[in-house]
Parts: C-alpha cells; structure tokens; sequence
C-alpha cells in the first residue's frame, strides 16, 4: 500500500532488480531509442514513479516507456492527466482515415464518364455473378470478397450514366444488391464504418430505382449495422418506417423488417413486442413468392 505496485512489478519482469539499475537502464534505452538524442531519468525520479504520488511523464518519457516495458503510463500506475491521447492513437486514426477513403474509392466513379452503348443483357449477367457471390461468401467469409464485389459495383455505377429505360433501372435494381452485400461484407468483418459507408450507398441507389422493395430493404441494412452497435431504439424506428408502407412490400421484406424490428425490442428490453413480431413474420412465411434480388 502506498507504492506504486503496477510500475514495480513491470520493473522486475524487466531484471532491472533495483531502482538505480531500472533508471540507468531506461535512460540508455531512450537514448538508443531517440537517435542518442539526450535522455535521462534519476533514480530519484524513478523512485518518485513508485511512490504513491507518481504524477505523470512527459510524452516522449511515455513513449520510452512503453517502448522499454511494453505498456503505457496509464497501465503502470501513474496518474493520467486531462486530455492524455496515445501517441499510438493519431497513428491509428491516419490508418482508419486512409482506409475509410480506400473503402470510399471503390464504390464511388469520380468525375464525368464517357458515353457507351450499354447492353441490357448486362442485368442478366450480373445477377447471375451476385448468386455465385452469396455462395462463395459462405466458404470464403468477407475478406477475400470485398475487392471483388465493390469492383463489381463501381462498374455497375460507371455503366448506370449511359444505360437508359429498363435497362438502367434494372442496373440499379442489381446495384443496390451489390451495395447490399458488400455492406454486409463490411459489417461480417467488423469494420461497421465501412458497413455504415455502404449501406449508405445501398440506401441512396435504391432510392433512385424507384423500387418500392428495394428502399425498403435497403432501411433494413441501415437497421442491421444499428443493431450491431446496441441501438435498439434506432432499429425500431428504421423497421417501423419500412412497415409504414408494408401493403406496398412484397412479403420477403416485411419478414426481414419485422425480424430485424425484432432484434431492436430485444435490445430495448421489449419481450412482448419481439414475440409478436416473429409470430406476425412466421405468418407471412407461405407467402415468399418473388424474384426480389
């Protein structure tokens, strides 16, 4: 009592026996650390960190620390001071910022495209090829599919600009299916700003098909990703947005938003609603009769 235990027992796993040996040693670490730059920590200093008041290192004593014991100054008993961030936490946020570009980039053509002659046996195809996408997601899991897939939608997006009639829409309606799973893709490997990103894009092509079913469905995506961060009251208000209109909705979306209403009541503590949402989408379940992609 009285010490700090944290700091001196990270100390010990290190050899350094006394406290004389440990700030000699974390000094010449330092130096070595920071190109020989001059370095220092006195025993005194040192003791000071083990007593009961230990205060708090500056930053580049933080990360020298760290670097020496393998935690941070948090972790080893000193007293963490208004606004602290990781050094280690810009780093990360510069990997997520180019990520979330990256992730951006492949579903967004940039700029004015050239016109071309769009084929509406297109549709077809890549209908076809999305089938072959939702099997080869259950034996090869998100990662190895995503690149693949947003390529495919960013395709999709490019040809949209010069189809026209049924053709067009038809590619919409297949393009906000690819957004559908590559959100999904997204959300499976637990990256939910990529989910979130792409369900936004799912949402926003839906919307400029014109297909009742697919707006829907695409309300249903947005209420997947907020029922994997716990907010069960944004679920339910997405699901009941969907049902607002559900004589309009074929059978298979009303299922999926009365399922997925259901898993916001679960998360607001609603026993009686999530039951009476699953009986109403068993109900339905005869009725699935569409070619909804």
């Amino acid at each position: 009592m009285g010490r700090n235990d944290a700091l001196r027992a990270a100390r010990l796993r290190r050899g350094w026996r006394t406290i004389e040996a440990a700030a000699a040693a974390l000094a010449e670490h330092g130096q070595r650390l920071l190109d020989d730059r001059q370095f220092t920590v006195s025993a005194r200093t040192w003791r000071r960190w083990e007593g009961k008041r230990p205060g708090w290192p500056g930053e580049e004593t933080a990360i020298v620390l760290h670097d020496a014991l393998g935690r941070w100054p948090e972790d080893l008993g000193f007293t963490i001071p208004p606004g602290w961030i990781r050094p280690e936490y810009h780093e990360e946020e510069q990997v997520h910022r180019r990520a979330f570009t990256s992730v951006a980039a492949a579903a967004l053509v940039v700029g004015p495209v050239a016109p071309q002659h769009v084929d509406p046996a297109l549709v077809g195809y890549f209908q076809q090829q999305l089938e072959g996408h939702y099997r080869a997601d259950m034996f090869l899991g998100p990662h190895d599919l995503i690149g693949t897939v947003s390529a495919q939608y960013q395709l999709i997006d490019k040809l949209v600009r010069s189809a026209k009639g049924e053709t067009r829409r038809g590619l919409l309606r297949a393009g906000a299916a690819y957004a559908a799973l590559v959100g999904w893709l997204y959300q499976d490997a637990g990256d939910m700003d990529g989910a979130a990103f792409w369900r936004g894009v799912t949402q926003e092509i839906a919307v400029r098909s014109r297909d009742p079913h697919l707006i829907g469905y695409s309300l249903v995506n947005q209420a997947q990703v907020r029922t994997d961060l716990g907010d069960g009251h944004a679920v339910v208000d997405l699901c009941e947005a969907v049902l607002d209109d559900a004589d309009r909705l074929v059978p298979k979306v009303r299922i999926m938003a009365m399922q997925q209403q259901a898993h916001g009541a679960s998360l607001t503590g609603e026993r009686r609603a999530v039951d009476q949402l699953l009986d109403q989408a068993e109900l339905l379940l005869p009725s699935v009769d569409d070619d909804l992609p």
